[in-house]
């Protein structure tokens, strides 16, 4: 088996908090409220998550926030985020053709991330990038998700790769949390919405750019 990149989404290698953040208001919309989230503001928020979204919602409208309260809007608002999944995502410049370099120099490459996979399936598929991985697992496809280190292992195994030669790239505590806990490195990406915090993670690395990518798997992994 051979070296293998595992990859986040989610402020990792496309911006997809635009889409995520007009799904959550559109939820809102539809109780009877308002837009909660800001596009910009709130960009780092939308990042984390569906949940994370509609508890800070909710906090803005001084409703108390419990799991039933949450998990009752969860559905409502993966159904808004799935009709218009790719309006506003973007993938990072110098993600993509980073991407391909790696594979064209015989990495494996393979996603990693907590959006439920079907989600996931559908935005590669519709952005027309799904054949750039080798594999996909997302955070409902094993029992488990990050950062638990499985899913980034059964990622690296149905790339072809070998966990035990993996790096995973990513942007939050969750990510670097998910690599110790596989025993492989981290690298954090610093031009997401919570770049200013990821110094303070520890990562093994740190890239301001996807330019710097290769150089740095190098070094970990050959």
């Amino acid at each position: 088996m051979g070296r293998a990149v595992i990859f986040d989404l989610d402020g990792t290698l496309a911006d997809t908090s635009g889409d995520l953040i007009a799904a959550a208001n559109a939820c809102f919309r539809a109780m009877g409220e308002g837009d909660q989230l800001d596009p910009a503001r709130d960009a780092g928020t939308a990042l984390r998550g569906g949940r994370a979204m509609l508890t800070l919602g909710f906090e803005r409208l001084g409703k108390p926030v419990d799991d039933a309260l949450l998990d009752r809007h969860y559905k409502p608002l993966l159904d808004h985020y799935e009709t218009a999944i790719d309006a506003h995502t973007t993938f990072y410049p110098g993600a993509l053709e980073s991407v391909a370099g790696l594979r064209a120099d015989g990495y494996k490459v393979a996603i990693c991330t907590n959006k439920p996979e079907y989600l996931a399936q559908l935005l590669l598929t519709r952005m027309g990038v799904r054949d750039a991985f080798d594999a996909l697992i997302g955070a409902d496809t094993l029992h488990v998700r990050k950062p638990d280190p499985e899913p980034l292992r059964e990622a690296a195994r149905r790339a072809g790769g070998d966990p035990a030669r993996a790096v995973l790239v990513g942007d939050t505590v969750t990510d670097r949390e998910t690599a110790r806990a596989a025993g492989v490195p981290s690298i954090l990406v610093s031009f997401g919405p919570g770049g200013e915090d990821i110094h303070a993670l520890a990562p093994e690395a740190t890239i301001g750019h996807f330019d710097e990518l290769a150089g740095v798997v190098r070094r970990f992994i050959g």
